[in-house]
């Protein structure tokens, strides 16, 4: 028994391996990012829209690709001290792995870079109330991801003029877990010794 849960173990910490080879920028195949994806690091210009109480806070649970090839994305968030589940659709633009969001104003998602098997990395142009901001997303399909991961996030974030000090980890934060429609989320297993 031991030796088949050390086996577990081992296979998905190399499941997790960072491979530059599987990761896609261009040319997307939105069918392999259907699925269930845990939050794992966001990041935004105006930080308050991520961090505690902010209206971007949100806590992924799936995507899945819908009849006329938009998106699904079903999380949650806390309102007024309570999880809050929402689904809302994604409208596929002319532009392969681009979106339009109607969500508090105008706007905008893009998928940056994935692994289909491991993260993605998306991009939301958001404007509200004539104020424009952007927000980076790292989705993983564990709950946690090893550094390579990400320290590949805080490199699209840079790119995207968001330093560190715009990035929040979310490692063990979603308020909502101990709640979720997936009550026994795998953990992610870290070599000893």
């Amino acid at each position: 028994m031991a030796l088949l849960l050390l086996s577990l173990g081992l296979g998905l910490v190399c499941a997790q391996d960072f491979n530059p080879r599987r990761i896609v920028q261009r040319n997307y195949d939105v069918s392999k990012v259907s699925g269930t994806w845990y939050s794992i690091s966001m990041a935004a210009d105006n930080r308050k829209r991520i961090e505690e109480d902010g209206d971007l806070r949100i806590f992924i649970e799936s995507i899945q690709v819908v009849e006329d090839s938009g998106l699904k994305l079903s999380f949650h968030f806390m309102l007024h001290a309570e999880c809050t589940d929402v689904a809302m659709v994604c409208g596929k633009t002319g532009k392969n792995g681009e979106y339009t969001i109607n969500y508090l104003g105008e706007n905008s998602l893009r998928i940056l870079e994935a692994d289909y098997q491991r993260y993605v990395i998306l991009h939301m142009q958001s404007s509200r109330n004539g104020t424009a901001s952007q927000v980076l997303a790292l989705y993983g399909r564990f709950p946690e991801l090893k550094s390579s991961f990400l320290d590949r996030f805080d490199k699209a974030c840079k790119s995207h003029g968001l330093g560190p000090e715009k990035i929040i980890r979310f490692s063990n934060q979603d308020p909502c877990y101990a709640r979720s429609r997936y009550p026994s989320r795998p953990s992610v297993l870290e070599p000893t010794g």
